[in-house]
């Protein structure tokens, strides 16, 4: 079999405009090597425009003398006579191909076709991206020039042949469930593994080692219940050693062998008294709020103390951060370095919310389905999580690539409390969740998130192990995320999600799994089951057409009552005192819905019980138990949209939210308490006998006072139970960082105001670019005044070969567009919300950061409107009591991005004037850790960042003047 990989450079995307301009092909020999190679530049007939060369380095020089299209067809249509056509994404190449073959007269190429993107999804499911540039780095694939025809088609084939290398050795079972999936008749992909598959079931059988085997799964972990724990010896070890070293010692013996580990290793003043502060604040059974900017070494900080602590007293230390990637980071980084530098064994776990976990019983049942079921998109993505299953220990989607509709696929075998059989369950001495809850128990630190403490206290406690000393990292977001997990949020997909698994058509759902194994069970009762689950199924269609009258009636008032923002999302609070005039109709349609809801709810609850009770077959047990999870899922629905209809929380702010190109796809319903402070405080401060909370960013002009009201710490401060601390900075700011504020910048009044702001931006942005060199990030807080940055900006600094980069103006997440502005340091990007915070770019990756403005919140959002409104009715102001602090906060997080180690250097720019002009600009000022501080004219800037970047040639400058 010969296989040709194929990869075409174009001036578009489009095959029936855009022109071929090089063309690459690999062939590869039945021995599995690339046998020879194809290079040649094509002619197009028109210039190749500038994009396309910055892009792939291909200019109109390179193609002038290049043969045309049909010269370069007559020497490759006879070299894929016969041949498996394969290409990374190989569908832009084939459309581009068969446009070729159709206009210079030759037949459609009708051969097989085989997509490594596809390819990697199904056998590498874990990679971060799945472009040819990430793909070939992350697997070692020597691919010298991205974006040329002939190193992309190399680089392709090497691709392949590793994929075709892993593809032959997955485990046997891995393999038959694969080819279950794939039609091979339908599917090209399918026919390479079924192929794949014969040629393995013709060879010996050989042992596969490292694999557990279970209900015709290969796996990488088996039975936790069989896995030992930790030895006594070990425990009774660490319980001697504990006895004979006090907590000096203890940490005297980790700094010694963090020497041994790291000669370099210095210990830092602000690390060491964060030891003492945390480590007084568990043994006194006292709260504490520690600020450790970037630097200090927090994670140890607070890790090594409460380790110390809770093995010598034999308390539990739950962990908490805002976001999952640091606790991957714990995970990752911090935990290994413990385990090696700590005197003492200690047992640690990572305990995230159950739906990030892979149900066994649901994908086992996903897999039944028939292969004709399955779209191919569908089929790539569970064939992904299949090779996946033989890899993991941990079942955590966090391993996965799960974006788009692959989304749909993760939530259909999510663990979830309302399906989960528990011990009947025949996976359930396998389960990822059970395994993770099982080491949460048996740990001495859990790692968890703030999501999954909030969804705990709603739980009554039940989800993670009992605990009384809690760390807070992150703490910054502790109030918004109580805020968003103690209330209630209902979308469009939180009804059509639930209902599409219910019944989707006549072969797949729920109600038809369950109606084929109910008319097969025989029974005296299974003929009115049967009739009762026909029944049913109009009702499902009903509320689905009830739900869209409901939600276009919800975008309806939406639009009349609110105006658009910039990126065209509607904001519209609801108040018992104010309601719209549409709203007697709006509680008509959502009753409606409510009471199509119980109408198809109670009878199936009903009905599941009367099944349950009639068979103990595993596989109608595993569909009831799914039924009755989806069930309670749309009984949540029911009890959030009577909330919502009946505002019945007098304590909650609700809202709606829309954005006008999705309308009512895009319909978010909010109610959520407008102050956790007492929620907070029963819950968390009162309840635990220590919390120590810890942000690079919890005080506003040196104080820690908005943070404890927020937080419910009052009470706490007043009886003398918090402690707080200041750390100071490892980093030596005056030398480090320069803030340069120009004080002749327009400031943004009157009708043209922003304009003329926009218009200085651009011109101020580009000569600094140009000053430095790109290395610039640029944080806005109007996505609409980005966009209009970005394409002036993009245009102007073309010519000197400095790429600008917008969010949501190029394609890619933040983390792929960061990777982007690290990978071309000549470049500018441009970022709102996400990027003021959480992304590092230390060393020379970021010399220059601009905020364009100081980043205060909208004050019309509905919980700053119900904050506000609560402040005046106490007689306070709420702009210095509320949206001063958050925006302070916020300011000190973007200027974060910029010092990131001790050898960093840089310069930020503030556009913002008011920070000179007003009584409330000392408060951003202030609360920065120390730069050194210039205000100066505009005119000056460039000058002034270069003699502070580069001070010997400034010197130089001087003295030959």
């Amino acid at each position: 079999m010969k296989f040709a990989v194929l990869d075409f450079e174009t001036t578009g995307m489009s095959s029936d405009k855009d022109e071929i301009i090089q063309t690459g092909l690999a062939f590869i020999d039945e021995a599995g090597a690339v046998c020879s190679t194809y290079a040649s530049f094509v002619r197009p007939s028109k210039p190749i425009p500038a994009e396309i060369t910055r892009l792939t380095g291909i200019s109109d020089a390179d193609v002038a003398s290049a043969p045309e299209l049909g010269e370069m067809l007559n020497e490759i249509v006879p070299l894929l006579q016969d041949a498996v056509l394969v290409g990374h994404n190989v569908g832009f190449d084939a459309h581009f191909l068969q446009a070729a073959l159709d206009s210079s007269g030759y037949l459609p190429f009708a051969g097989r076709m085989i997509d490594t993107v596809e390819l990697a999804r199904v056998l590498y499911p874990t990679e971060p991206s799945f472009s040819l540039t990430s793909l070939t780095e992350r697997l070692g694939i020597s691919h010298d020039r991205p974006h040329q025809a002939d190193s992309d088609a190399i680089a392709t084939a090497e691709l392949f042949l590793l994929c075709m290398n892993k593809l032959r050795n997955l485990p046997l079972f891995t393999l038959q469930r694969l080819n279950s999936l794939f039609d091979p008749d339908r599917n090209d992909l399918g026919w390479l593994i079924a192929d794949t598959l014969a040629w393995r079931e013709t060879q010996p059988l050989a042992a596969e080692e490292g694999y557990h085997y279970f209900r015709q799964f290969a796996m990488s972990v088996g039975d936790w219940s069989e896995e030992s724990s930790e030895s006594l010896d070990k425990e009774n070890d660490a319980s001697a050693i504990l006895e004979t070293m006090d907590f000096e010692q203890y940490m005297a013996a980790i700094q010694q062998n963090l020497k041994m580990a790291f000669p370099s290793y210095e210990s830092r003043e602000g690390q060491d008294i964060m030891f003492q502060e945390v480590y007084g604040a568990l043994q006194d059974d006292s709260h504490l709020l520690v600020e450790a900017g970037t630097g200090t070494g927090k994670s140890l900080g607070y890790l090594l103390p409460s380790l110390y602590y809770g093995r010598k007293e034999d308390k539990k230390i739950v962990v908490s951060t805002h976001t999952i990637q640091l606790q991957e980071q714990l995970r990752e980084r911090d935990l290994p370095l413990l385990h090696q530098v700590l005197p003492i064994p200690f047992r640690a776990s990572v305990f995230k919310g159950r739906n990030n976990y892979l149900c066994l019983r649901k994908f086992e049942s996903r897999q039944q389905i028939p292969e004709h079921a399955l779209d191919k998109e569908d089929a790539v993505t569970r064939g992904g999580m299949t090779v996946w299953l033989s890899e993991t220990a941990r079942g955590e989607s966090e391993e996965l690539n799960i974006g788009g509709r692959n989304r749909d696929e993760w939530a259909a075998v999510a663990s979830d409390s309302a399906s989960c059989l528990n011990r009947a369950c025949p996976w359930f001495k396998r389960c990822f969740y059970h395994r993770a809850r099982q080491e949460a128990g048996k740990a001495d630190l859990i790692i968890t998130n703030h999501a999954l403490l909030f969804t705990d206290m709603r739980a009554d406690h039940r989800l993670l192990p009992a605990y009384d000393r809690l760390i807070v990292d992150e703490a910054h977001h502790l109030e918004e995320v109580a805020s968003s997990h103690l209330g209630q949020k209902t979308s469009h997909g939180s009804l059509m999600i639930p209902l599409l698994r219910v019944w989707k058509d006549a072969r797949t759902g729920l109600l038809p799994q369950l109606l084929s194994a109910v008319s097969s069970l025989g029974t005296v009762n299974s003929g009115a089951w049967t009739e009762k689950l026909e029944m049913a199924i109009p009702k499902v269609q009903e509320i689905r057409e009830a739900w869209e009258r409901w939600m276009e009636a919800l975008y309806g008032v939406l639009a009349s009552n609110a105006a658009a923002d910039e990126t065209g999302n509607f904001t519209l609070r609801i108040k018992p005192a104010e309601l719209p005039s549409q709203w007697d109709g709006i509680s008509v349609d959502g009753n409606n819905v409510i009471q199509l809801l119980s109408d198809l709810i109670r009878p199936i609850e009903k009905l599941i019980v009367e099944i349950r009770e009639e068979s103990d077959e595993l596989g109608l047990q595993g569909t009831l138990t799914d039924l009755s999870g989806v069930i309670k899922d749309l009984a949540n629905v029911r009890a959030d949209a009577l909330s919502f209809v009946t505002l019945g929380r007098p304590e909650f702010v609700y809202w709606i939210e829309g954005h006008s190109q999705y309308r009512s796809r895009s319909i978010h319903l909010y109610g959520v308490p407008a102050d956790v402070s007492e929620l907070l405080k029963e819950g968390v401060f009162e309840r635990k006998a220590s919390v120590v909370m810890t942000s690079a960013t919890l005080t506003i002009d040196k104080s820690f006072k908005y943070v404890t009201e927020q937080l419910g710490l009052d009470e706490a401060e007043k009886g003398g139970r918090l402690k707080t601390a200041m750390l100071p900075s490892p980093f030596r700011y005056r030398e480090q960082a320069l803030v340069l504020i120009p004080r002749d910048f327009p400031a943004i009044k009157g009708r043209d105001g922003e304009a003329v702001f926009v218009s200085a931006l651009i011109d101020s942005l580009l000569e600094t670019a140009l000053t430095v060199g790109g290395r610039m990030l640029v944080l806005f807080t109007s996505y609409r005044m980005l966009r209009n940055v970005y394409g002036p900006l993009k245009e102007r600094l073309e010519a000197s070969g400095i790429q600008v980069l917008g969010q949501g103006m190029d394609d890619g997440s933040r983390s792929r567009l960061t990777q982007k502005f690290m990978k071309q340091p000549a470049s500018v990007l441009l970022g709102t919300n996400s990027f003021w915070e959480g992304i590092d770019l230390p060393g020379d990756a970021l010399t220059c950061l601009a905020i364009v403005r100081l980043p205060f919140q909208p004050p019309n959002h509905p919980v700053a409107e119900a904050k506000s409104e609560k402040l005046q009715a106490e007689n306070k102001n709420p702009f210095m009591k509320l949206s001063l602090p958050q925006a302070v906060i916020r300011f000190k997080q973007g200027f974060g991005r910029l010092v990131r180690t001790a050898s960093d250097k840089g310069i930020v720019i503030l556009y913002d004037t008011r920070v000179l002009d007003t009584n409330y600009g000392k408060y951003f000022l202030y609360s920065l850790p120390g730069p050194k501080m210039e205000h100066l004219p505009t005119a000056s800037m460039a000058s002034r960042i270069s003699s502070w970047l580069h001070p010997a040639i400034a010197e130089e400058g001087e003295e030959t003047q």
